[in-house]
């Protein structure tokens, strides 16, 4: 063994900074300091656990609730205004001609056009620039947003007679007074 090649050992002092117990181990300065030992660390006192259970379980808890209570609020909130009769004709997605043509007519919500469609379909074909086939997809889009959209019968058109009918009608009674 070479000599003088290993660490002078002494009895060294340890204090802790934090709670002031000290004790003596060996070491090769002759004092230390610690800023925490096992006697106030919370590790070793069992105080962080206790902490971290009680106070990181609690908040746990009622950052889910709340979270949960918020998510249940805006669902409310989302089906409310999704059966809103007072959502805009622009929600339904017409082609731009039957959305300018509802528009010039003063019809701005679905609530006022559930109202026209009470009248009949007739009431909704006579504002100009609004055909059948608008008629039809909003009616399809109406009933796609879970409204209820009103079945009004249009009145019976006036039958009219065929015109052979009409002109064997006339003939027979000149066929009669000639005769």
């Amino acid at each position: 063994m070479q000599a003088e090649i290993h660490p002078v050992v002494y009895d060294a002092k340890v204090t802790c900074a934090s709670c002031g117990k000290s004790w003596v181990t060996t070491s090769t300065k002759k004092e230390l300091r610690i800023d925490v030992c096992s006697n106030c660390h919370p590790f070793f006192t069992g105080e962080s656990a206790r902490i971290m259970d009680i106070e990181g379980q609690v908040d746990r808890f009622y950052k889910k609730l709340s979270a949960r209570q918020t998510y249940v609020e805006q669902q409310k909130a989302k089906e409310e205004t999704a059966s809103s009769p007072d959502r805009s004709i622009d929600d339904l997605e017409l082609s731009p001609r039957a959305t300018d043509a509802l528009k010039k007519a003063g019809i701005l919500s679905i609530g006022q056009i559930l109202a026209k469609l009470g009248e009949g379909n007739a009431a909704m074909l006579e504002i100009a620039g609004f055909g059948q086939s608008s008629l039809t997809a909003m009616k399809k889009k109406l009933r796609s947003m879970d409204f209820e959209v009103p079945e009004v019968p249009d009145p019976p058109k006036p039958v009219k007679a065929p015109k052979a009918v009409e002109a064997e009608a006339v003939d027979a009674p000149e066929a009669e007074a000639g005769e």
